[in-house]
């Protein structure tokens, strides 16, 4: 006698999926091997539909970051992590079965979840380092996170759970999100990207007038709304500072991403903003004041910038090694680093700087 599983959390995704897509049966993939087990795939179950409005494409839904059995967690009012991913792609008309590497893509989404501990929210944005679609001439090369715009929140007996899209973005776009904010672009895009649908052959949106002045005009009046940036090339070096051998205080950043630091604190900081830098070992705060300045605080560096400050450093921060004295800060430089780029299988790519 076997004893019989509780499925009460993947039976209520099921359940709102039936309500959008009726007795329709979707193409599922399942994990052989559990997670727990020592198996590659984190995710329980991928369950693929294929729809027809506003455009035909593929809607992917996840089973896995929630609780789909028994409740093990001690947050009643969550389930999981709280969501299950969901990816919208262009289908062709030809197109019987839906492609391998969105599988993949969602499954890779949930490794980074499950090691890292860093959960989705609706607003947020990853940087990709490379095509979506892996070995393919796409722009895409990033992914942004927004509500997905037919699945509402569900309350499941292990907690909530809410639907968060995946959608393919461009470079600039990406940057767009992060000097502004996700959801503006997204919502200034939605005319054009119906559904949020991810199609791999199109070009950035941004090369339409329209959303241009829309995220322009959002930056200008509202600044960035990114309060924090992962930086994986982020160092903080101590100078001495005896009376005979003196050496300055040095900050290192990645070129990949200097360019885009420097952008942030352009909208930021006048804004009355701060901006925080999470390196692997140390944590970077910049804030706004009259005066700038540097000191350490509770383990943290913290800078202070005037408008001068932040006008001088978007000037020097570009995507080239080096290492100049940080303005207005005497005592203390920044250098940039080469930053290499890698593919999944640690191969590197491409080199910045």
């Amino acid at each position: 006698m076997t004893e019989e599983v509780n499925t009460t959390g993947w039976d209520a995704i099921d359940e709102i999926l039936q309500k959008r897509y009726g007795e329709q049966e979707p193409k599922h993939y399942g994990t052989v091997i559990p997670y727990a087990l020592g198996g590659d795939d984190p995710l329980d179950g991928i369950s693929v539909y294929a729809s027809d409005s506003p455009e035909p494409h593929w809607h992917f839904v996840t089973y896995g970051f929630s609780e789909l059995y028994d409740k093990e967690q001690q947050d009643a009012d969550t389930s999981g992590y709280g969501f299950e991913l969901t990816f919208r792609l262009t289908r062709s008309a030809d197109e019987e079965e839906p492609p391998a590497w969105a599988l993949n893509l969602l499954q890779n989404m949930g490794r980074y979840v499950f090691r890292s501990g860093n959960v989705f929210r609706a607003g947020d944005y990853l940087d990709a380092n490379g095509p979506i679609c892996l070995h393919s001439d796409t722009l895409l090369m990033a992914l942004s996170f927004i509500e997905d715009p037919e699945l509402s929140a569900i309350d499941t007996p292990n907690g909530r759970v809410e639907f968060l899209q995946m959608v393919g973005i461009t470079v600039d776009e990406l940057e767009a999100m992060q000097t502004w904010n996700t959801l503006g672009v997204l919502n200034a895009c939605k005319p054009y990207m119906p559904l949020y649908i991810t199609d791999l052959s199109r070009e950035s949106l941004l090369q339409v007038e329209s959303i241009a002045s829309t995220v322009q005009l959002g930056l200008e009046a509202e600044g960035s709304n990114t309060g924090y940036l992962f930086v994986e090339q982020l160092n903080w070096e101590a100078g001495k500072k005896g009376w005979l051998k003196k050496s300055p205080d040095i900050l290192t950043l990645g070129a990949k991403q200097a360019g885009i630091i420097g952008t942030l604190l352009q909208g930021r900081i006048p804004k009355g903003k701060d901006l925080m830098l999470i390196g692997p070992e140390i944590r970077i705060v910049f804030q706004p004041g009259e005066h700038a300045a540097c000191n350490l605080e509770d383990g943290e560096v913290h800078f202070t910038l005037n408008e001068n400050c932040v006008t001088e450093l978007r000037k020097l921060l570009q995507p080239e090694a080096g290492i100049f004295a940080f303005p207005f800060i005497a005592g203390t430089s920044i250098r940039i680093d080469k930053t290499e780029i890698k593919d999944q299988e640690g191969n590197v790519v491409e080199i910045i700087g």
